[in-house]
């Protein structure tokens, strides 16, 4: 019997439009869709006339569900893995059944879409040439001044994510230790309605922060040492 085949599906981060034509392909074609939220996920495959069996698969039961799948796909059924929004695997579940999936000798197709690494780094007018991605910085702050302290001399942009909660405290750890002339891109509901790219000196975003809807999630670049716009 023929395996079958994982299929990492990018979806949009916020605007539906930017769905690719192959994305809603493939899932169209996929008998089963793990996803992080079904409700959200509902919402986007509605949106697209998709069907297909949607099961969740996400940090807690990403051991259990990883079991199923690979069985599943051993039985021939392929199968897709999404997010709830932009790519799986990047600060998202979706790492441990991919591994599986290659432990397995299991094809693993990506299909590639949305990313808000790529889409900040594009618009942020910081250097692109090379780039190192930190994911989340951390809940507590010891673990934040820890990661920037380490990159404080970085020759590559920094990229991080960080939620709506933390998104203050993070900037100021960056003030703090980086200095107030540091070049920053703060980047938020990109390819919303409210999308904001702010590019500055960490001084100049913490002040124009005041003025702005601390929603959602953000992505915040941090510039090379020494470099300004």
């Amino acid at each position: 019997m023929d395996q079958g085949q994982l299929f990492v599906v990018g979806t949009p981060i916020g605007n539906l439009n930017d769905m690719t034509f192959r994305a809603i392909e493939i899932l169209r074609q996929c008998p089963i869709i793990a996803c992080e939220d079904r409700r959200v996920s509902s919402h986007l495959l509605q949106h697209f006339g998709i069907g297909g069996t949607l099961i969740p698969y996400h940090d807690k039961n990403e051991q259990f569900q990883t079991e199923y799948l690979i069985q599943k796909l051993g039985e021939g059924i392929s199968a897709a893995i999404i997010c709830d929004a932009g790519t799986p695997t990047i600060s998202d579940p979706g790492f441990r059944i991919v591994r599986e999936c290659k432990r397995n000798h299991i094809n693993v197709i990506p299909i590639p879409g949305a990313c808000a690494v790529t889409a900040a780094l594009s618009a942020s007018g910081l250097p692109t040439n090379s780039f190192l991605f930190l994911g989340f910085p951390g809940h507590r702050e010891a673990m934040r001044i820890k990661i920037l302290e380490k990159y404080i001399s970085s020759e590559v942009t920094l990229i991080f994510y960080e939620s709506c909660h933390r998104i203050e405290k993070f900037l100021n750890n960056i003030f703090h230790i980086y200095g107030s002339n540091r070049t920053v891109s703060l980047c938020k509901e990109l390819t919303k309605i409210h999308e904001t790219i702010l590019t500055a000196p960490i001084g100049e975003i913490l002040k124009k922060i005041k003025n702005l809807a601390l929603r959602g999630e953000f992505s915040v670049l941090i510039a090379p040492q020494n470099y300004a716009l």
